[in-house]
């Protein structure tokens, strides 16, 4: 009898997520993997933090998995799901399924001893790894991510998430207001960003003489998305040789979230 993990897909998840997992292509070898149980274990290294090849034995071999999990982030199947996903939690919480306005913000995390790709210093926050710049709508879900060396500024950072977001979901992105702070503020940039996306960007400013932390108002809830990726072991360092697996693991764990939130 396998074990069970708190990870595991239940019923209710399963149904949700297995109607939008891609069909195999005609002329290929029937599927002989239990997909339930692929999912299942990627979400176990996602949380636990391990190795691929310290999966439980319960599991499919880790070479099946990592094949499963790699395939889809080249395919793009991770942020499809993500994005359908996120539409099913708007709808369902009364609001339109495409969002009309944005939080942007960066996240310094320390790289693992392995990591040399894109990899530097933020002298700000006195962090050596990498930064997670994000893109997530009013209710804290990760539109887009993108993760740059350390050393990358803000607004450096920003302009490749805006592109990327441009390339994937413009769809829909037709009309955004950006909420931001005082790290992307200046003429230069709000105006580069109303001419090539057409989008508003307001710069929320922290009160005068305050110390510490501040709950700013329209941008809190990235703060909160921040605490959700806590709970992945995985994410709390960045252990990945590619930039692009670390966007990837963050879009499962959105993946993750919004299954819990919806069954």
């Amino acid at each position: 009898m396998s074990k069970s993990y708190p990870t595991d897909l239940t019923d209710e998840q399963w149904e949700l997520l297995s109607v939008l997992i891609p069909p195999i292509n005609l002329g290929c070898r029937p599927r002989r993997v239990d997909l339930r149980a692929v999912i299942s274990a990627i979400f176990y290294v996602l949380c636990a933090g391990c190795p691929w090849r310290m999966l439980p034995n319960d599991f499919p071999k880790w070479q099946t998995v990592y094949y499963y999990f790699r395939k889809s982030r080249l395919d793009g199947t991770w942020e499809r799901i993500n994005h359908k996903l996120q539409q099913w939690v708007r709808v369902l919480e009364d609001h339109e399924p495409n969002p009309s306005a944005a939080i942007v913000d960066s996240q310094s995390v320390e790289s693992g001893t392995m990591v040399s790709q894109a990899v530097g210093f933020d002298s700000g926050k006195l962090v050596k790894g990498r930064n997670r710049h994000f893109l997530v709508d009013t209710l804290g879900l990760v539109l887009m991510v993108v993760v740059t060396s350390a050393y990358e500024s803000d607004q450096a950072g920003a302009k490749k998430l805006f592109a990327q977001a441009k390339n994937r979901i413009s769809d829909r992105l037709n009309r955004l207001v950006l909420r931001v702070d005082a790290g992307y503020q200046g003429e230069g940039f709000m105006r580069w960003v109303m001419d090539t996306y057409h989008w508003v960007l307001e710069v929320i400013r922290r009160p005068v003489n305050t110390k510490g932390f501040v709950l700013l108002p329209k941008r809190w809830v990235v703060e909160g998305s921040f605490g959700w990726f806590n709970w992945c072991r995985r994410l709390s360092k960045d252990y990945q040789i590619l930039p692009q697996t670390h966007e990837t693991f963050v879009q499962i764990a959105m993946i993750r979230l919004i299954l819990r939130r919806l069954a």
